[in-house]
C-alpha cells in the first residue's frame, strides 16, 4: 500500500470480526481496500456504517445504481477523497459499462452525458456537500420534477453517508488503491 502512515494497522492486527470482509473484498478487489484498516480499530462502528451503506445499496432502492454511483463519485471528488473517487468510479464504470460518465463528472453541469434527472440530483449532492450546505429553491423544484419524497430522502442520506465516508478518508490521507483508470484523476 503506496503512502501507508506508520500507525496503520497491518492486516494480522485486524479483528476476527472483520475476517469476512476481509476475504471478501480480497476476492472482489484482489486486496483489501485501504479504509478498512482505520475502520478495523472499532469494528463496532464499522459494522454499522456498512449497515447502513449496504441498506442504501441494497438491490430495492429507490434510486437506480448508477445514479446512486454517480452520487458517490461526485460527493467524492467534492470532499477530494483519493480513495472514495477511486473505488466509486469503478463502481459508475461497473454500472452505467463505459467511462464517459466518471470523464465527464467534473463537468456535469455542461456535460452532455447526463440526463436532466442526473443533473437534478447531482446539483443537489453538490448543494449538500457544501459547507454549509446550499440547496436553493432552484435545486429543490428540479429535484422534484424527477424524484418523489422517499427517492429525495434516500437520496439525501446517500449524500450524507458518502459525506462521512469521504470526509474520514480524506482526513486520514487514506491512498486510492488504483481500482479505476480514471478514478484518481480530479480537477475539483
Amino acid at each position: 500500500m503506496k503512502n501507508q502512515q506508520p500507525w496503520v494497522p497491518p492486516l494480522s492486527q485486524l479483528p476476527l470480526s472483520l475476517k469476512p470482509l476481509v476475504a471478501m473484498q480480497q476476492k472482489h478487489y484482489g486486496s483489501v481496500l485501504n479504509p478498512t484498516r482505520w475502520w478495523g480499530r472499532m469494528p463496532r462502528l464499522f459494522w454499522l456504517v456498512a449497515l447502513f451503506v449496504g441498506y442504501l445499496e441494497r438491490r430495492k432502492a429507490r434510486l437506480e445504481p448508477t445514479l446512486r454511483a454517480l452520487l458517490l463519485t461526485r460527493v467524492s471528488q467534492q470532499c477530494d477523497c483519493a480513495f472514495c473517487i477511486d473505488a466509486n468510479s469503478l463502481r459508475v464504470v461497473e454500472r452505467c459499462g463505459a467511462m464517459d460518465k466518471v470523464q465527464a463528472l467534473n463537468d456535469w453541469q455542461t456535460a452532455t452525458v447526463f440526463s436532466a434527472a442526473e443533473r437534478a440530483a447531482l446539483g443537489y449532492a453538490d448543494g449538500m456537500t457544501a459547507t454549509p450546505p446550499n440547496i436553493t429553491e432552484t435545486i429543490k423544484q428540479e429535484l422534484h420534477c424527477h424524484f418523489n419524497d422517499a427517492q429525495i430522502t434516500e437520496m439525501t442520506a446517500l449524500v450524507a453517508f458518502q459525506n462521512l465516508s469521504a470526509r474520514f478518508n480524506a482526513a486520514l490521507e487514506i491512498p486510492s488503491q488504483g481500482l479505476c483508470p480514471v478514478g484518481g484523476k480530479t480537477d475539483a
